[in-house]
């Protein structure tokens, strides 16, 4: 009898991203040297403070690794692995986890070439020292060595954020919140990480939306203030920004599907407002009186200084039997085109030279990366570059918007990386693949004589630490 064929191995190379040519890799190790230790600033992620609050142990490898992800979950679920298989929406038994993480393993080839296959593997080769491949054959092998080592205290949330390296990590919190897990993790002497709320309001911007009117009156139960009209409905949304704020919420995130801000007079935004709280608001007023409202965001901001952070042009729940299965947010969000010039316009005439107003953008339509927002960043004070996000934050992307803002806006004007992701245990390995990339672009200037390598050096390190310190003022 022939003995089984022994698994493939699996491995990270050491110059992984890192060019070929011989000249720029040894350039790019440098610069990657300078800032492969250096700690983590997340200031735009998903990860719930609850985990860190109390830091409960993680149960088990599908609702830590899999569950979470929905660049994991929306992979599997294009190769027809029901998502309800993978814990989405619902809980799994011990053998339905370990069914998911079969699952995982078994297309494990589904996910080549793409940057979930380089975090995934990443994670499992460095924090969980699987040293196999994923497949139908070493599935159960590799769940049981996860699961083994999360039961150990070193794989407990604080010590996983602790040996990270994440100096801040800001979690999105929707603005009714009372913030009590980051009340505990700020008031609590063993924890010495900074974990701040981001203020989310899109919900309650959103007001054609079926549900709005209950997040109105949601607004003024937690606030207390009326919100049976105009007046009222703003003093709420601004009382509880107030609120994030005095929790250390450093900025208010915003996600529609284009970013106008059209500013109304008061009487036309009274009025629209009084016809969505009866709930005879036509569509097309519905979207006028949201992109008045976006413009009043950027009011508060420009008062209380919180950033402005934009990511538009995203087609939410895009399949609807999906959405009324397992909800909203579940990764069936697909990007559109999307416009900044004229549509910010308003907003940028108001506060773009403010200096209490800072606004970072973000896109899914990377040809406004040269076209639109590094011109709009080149001229504006308070205008950041957005790190790609989203379809975007994957190797060859993140390359080409380098490419396409610097000789724009330059290097100081970009937001630094941004990893906006719920799947805690990617954060490092996101983070330094945004490292390698800008160690990549660099060389290259360097190699080409456009930049000497000390510039250089200095410059890897800002767009770690100084850039996203100066764009969230953190």
């Amino acid at each position: 009898m022939s003995s089984p064929t022994p698994a493939a191995p699996l491995q990270l190379d050491p110059d992984r991203l890192l060019p070929a040519d011989p000249v720029r890799r040894e350039i790019a190790r440098r610069l990657h040297a300078q800032v492969s230790g250096l700690p983590i600033l997340s200031p735009h992620g998903h990860v719930p403070a609850a985990w860190l609050a109390h830091d409960t142990p993680f149960g088990d490898p599908t609702s830590l690794l899999i569950t979470p992800d929905h660049y994991v979950t929306r992979m599997l679920h294009a190769q027809g692995v029901h998502l309800g298989d993978l814990g989405v929406g619902t809980t799994l038994d011990a053998d339905g986890s370990r069914r998911a993480f079969r699952s995982l393993c078994e297309n494990w080839s589904a996910y080549r070439g793409t940057p979930v296959r380089y975090w995934m593997q990443v994670q499992l080769v460095e924090l969980f020292g699987v040293d196999v491949r994923p497949s139908a054959d070493t599935a159960d092998e590799i769940h049981d060595r996860i699961a083994a080592t999360l039961a150990t205290p070193q794989f407990r949330p604080r010590a996983l954020f602790e040996r990270f390296g994440v100096e801040v990590l800001a979690t999105t919190d929707d603005p009714c919140d009372d913030l009590a897990d980051h009340r505990l993790l700020a008031h609590d002497p063993t924890f010495t990480g900074r974990v701040l709320p981001t203020f989310r309001p899109d919900r309650y911007l959103e007001v054609g939306a079926p549900d709005w009117n209950d997040h109105a009156d949601r607004l003024h139960e937690v606030s207390g203030i009326d919100t049976g009209d105009f007046r009222g409905f703003l003093a709420a949304l601004q009382d509880r920004r107030d609120h994030f704020r005095a929790h250390g919420a450093v900025s208010a995130d915003h996600s529609h599907v284009d970013v106008r801000t059209d500013k109304l007079d008061a009487g036309t935004a009274a009025d629209l407002y009084a016809l969505a709280r009866k709930g005879e608001l036509a569509e097309a007023e519905a979207t006028t009186l949201r992109r008045h409202l976006l413009w009043e965001m950027a009011r508060m901001s420009s008062e209380d200084g919180l950033v402005m952070t934009l990511h538009p042009g995203v087609c939410r729940d895009h399949h609807g039997p999906t959405a009324r299965e397992f909800g909203k947010d579940v990764g069936a969000d697909i990007p559109v085109q999307v416009e900044f010039t004229r549509a910010l316009r308003p907003v940028l005439e108001d506060f773009g030279t403010n200096p209490g107003f800072q606004l970072v953008l973000f896109t899914l339509d990377e040809t406004t990366f040269s076209r639109e927002i590094a011109p709009l960043a080149g001229f504006y004070p308070a205008v950041h570059v957005g790190a790609p996000w989203w379809f975007l934050d994957a190797p060859d992307a993140i390359g080409r918007a380098r490419a396409a803002v610097t000789e724009t806006a330059g290097f100081s004007k970009s937001s630094g990386f941004i990893d906006d992701t719920r799947a805690f245990c990617s954060i490092p390995a996101r983070h330094d693949m945004a490292r390698r990339l800008d160690a990549v672009h660099l060389s290259t200037l360097v190699a080409d004589g456009r930049l000497e390598e000390d510039e250089a050096a200095e410059t890897i390190v800002d767009l770690v630490t100084r850039n996203p310190r100066k764009a969230f003022r953190l």
